[in-house]
């Protein structure tokens, strides 16, 4: 896992929010697949750092959160 602090030219058509987000300011984050990497963000402060996680590490993330 690394931390981008570059504003990279990512489309904000590329990121996803989660279907549980209601948009009311609750804690939430947003995703992008971009090339070969995983992006995530603080969807209230999209401009700042963001996560990068290559597919492997992704989708342990993702398997290991749905056992939750």
């Amino acid at each position: 896992m690394s931390v981008q602090h570059s504003k990279a030219a990512v489309p904000e058509a590329a990121w996803y929010r989660s279907s549980y987000s209601t948009g009311n300011g609750g804690e939430c984050v947003e995703v992008a697949a971009v090339s070969t990497i995983v992006l995530v963000r603080d969807s209230k402060q999209p401009a700042e750092a963001r996560l990068a996680f290559g597919p492997q590490a992704w989708d342990g993330f993702v398997r290991m959160a749905a056992e939750r």
